[in-house]
C-alpha cells in the first residue's frame, strides 16, 4: 500500500525523498552545487540538466524534424509546434496555448497584472524581456547591427525588419487592397484601414486608437508624462518618434532615402506620405463625404470639417484651432512676431501671404526695359 507524506503546507507526497526535496523549497536549502560555475541547486536532478550548459549535451532530440534539446520540458514544448497540441486554456476567454507560460502571460491581458517595472522611469511591463528590451531606450544600447550596412537597432525583430530594406523582401500581403509589407506589424496596422477598427481606447477621454503605441503617446497628453529627453539640448518627448526625429537635427542624419527621386527624411511617416506622391497611392478615405486623402495627418485635419474638433487653443485668449498652422499663425496677434522679412526693404509680415503681396510693390518699381 502507498504511503503518503504531507507537509505542512498540506502537499501530499508518495516518497520520503521527494518530502524531503520538497522541504527544500520552503527552507531555500540548496545543497547541490555545480563544480564549473557555483550555482547551488535544491535538487540533484537539476543540477544534472544544468550541468548540461557547460557540457552541452542535449540527449533529447526531435524525430520529426532533428532539433535537440538538453531538457525533456522543452523538448516536450517543442513537439507540440508538429502536433498542434494546445493543452493550456484560458478560464477567461478560452484560448488555448501550447505552453504553460505563455498562457501565464496571456491571463495579465485580463488581470492587466504587468509585475516588472522601469527603474528609472516607472513603466511597467507583463514580460522581464520586454522590460530588457525598454531599458536600451535609456541605456542607448544597441546591440543588434546590420551587416550589409553596420546600422545598429536595439531590438531583434527590428533588425530583421530592417535588413527587409535590402533584400526588398515583402512577405506579408493584404488580400483586400494587394499592397504588401516587411513587417507584420506594419501590415495588421494597415488592415484597420480597411476594417476601421480602433481596439485602443483612452480611459481618460475616450479617444480610440488603431495603434497601442499611439494610445501610450496620447495618454502622456493627459499626464504631461515625457520620458525622453535629448542628452545634447535637455529638450523633453512624449513621443520615441518624436524624440528619434529631433535627435537627427543633431546629427544631421536623415535615414529615410526616396528611391525614386533621392530626397531623404528624418521622419519615417514624412517619407512614407512622401513615396505616396510617386504611387499616387491614397489610403485614407472619409467615411461620411468619400474624399480620399495620401497622408493620415491631413486625413485627420479634413476629419474636423466634418466633427468641428478644435483641438489647439490659444493659451492668450482660449481661441480653438482646427490645425497646429492656425494656432500658431494666431498667436502672432499676441506675440507681434513677424517672421517673414523682405529682402529689399524693412518691412516684415506674420505670413507668406503678407509678404508675397508686399513683394508686388517693388515689382511693380522695377523699370522696364
Amino acid at each position: 500500500m502507498e504511503t503518503h507524506h504531507w507537509d505542512s503546507c498540506g502537499k501530499s507526497l508518495s516518497s520520503s525523498n521527494s518530502l524531503k526535496n520538497h522541504i527544500m523549497i520552503h527552507t531555500a536549502e540548496k545543497p547541490y552545487s555545480c563544480d564549473l560555475c557555483g550555482k547551488t541547486f535544491s535538487r540533484a536532478g537539476t543540477l544534472k540538466v544544468h550541468d548540461r550548459i557547460h557540457t552541452g549535451e542535449k540527449p533529447f532530440s526531435c524525430d520529426l524534424c532533428g532539433k535537440t534539446f538538453n531538457q525533456v520540458g522543452h523538448f516536450r514544448s517543442h513537439h507540440r509546434i508538429h502536433t498542434g497540441e494546445k493543452p493550456y486554456s484560458c478560464d477567461l476567454c478560452g484560448k488555448t496555448f501550447s505552453l504553460a507560460s505563455t498562457l501565464n502571460l496571456h491571463r495579465r491581458i485580463h488581470t492587466e497584472e504587468k509585475p516588472f517595472s522601469c527603474e528609472l522611469c516607472g513603466k511597467t511591463f507583463r514580460r522581464a524581456g520586454t522590460l530588457n528590451v525598454h531599458l536600451r531606450i535609456h541605456t542607448e544600447e544597441k546591440p543588434f547591427s546590420c551587416d550589409l550596412c553596420g546600422k545598429t537597432f536595439s531590438q531583434a525583430g527590428s533588425l530583421r525588419g530592417h535588413r527587409r530594406i535590402h533584400t526588398r523582401e515583402k512577405p506579408y500581403s493584404c488580400d483586400l487592397c494587394g499592397k504588401t509589407f516587411s513587417q507584420a506589424g506594419h501590415f495588421t496596422v494597415h488592415r484597420r484601414i480597411h476594417t476601421g477598427e480602433k481596439p485602443y481606447n483612452c480611459d481618460v477621454c475616450g479617444k480610440t486608437f488603431n495603434q497601442a503605441a499611439h494610445l501610450t503617446a496620447h495618454h502622456r497628453i493627459h499626464t504631461e508624462e515625457k520620458p525622453y529627453s535629448c542628452h545634447l539640448c535637455g529638450k523633453t518627448f512624449g513621443r520615441l518618434e518624436s524624440f528619434r526625429a529631433h535627435s537627427w537635427i543633431h546629427t544631421g542624419e536623415k535615414p529615410y532615402s526616396c528611391d525614386l527621386c533621392g530626397k531623404t527624411f528624418t521622419r519615417v511617416d514624412s517619407f512614407r506620405d512622401h513615396c505616396r506622391i510617386h504611387t499616387g497611392e491614397k489610403p485614407y478615405s472619409c467615411d461620411l463625404c468619400g474624399k480620399t486623402f495620401s497622408s493620415a495627418s491631413i486625413f485627420r485635419v479634413h476629419s474636423r470639417t466634418h466633427t468641428g474638433e478644435k483641438p489647439h487653443s490659444c493659451e492668450s485668449c482660449d481661441k480653438a484651432f482646427s490645425t497646429s498652422g492656425a494656432l500658431k499663425k494666431h498667436s502672432m496677434i499676441h506675440t507681434g512676431e513677424k517672421p517673414y522679412s523682405c529682402p529689399h526693404c524693412d518691412y516684415s509680415g506674420k505670413t507668406n501671404g503678407n509678404l508675397k503681396s508686399h513683394l508686388r510693390i517693388h515689382n511693380r518699381k522695377k523699370p522696364k526695359h
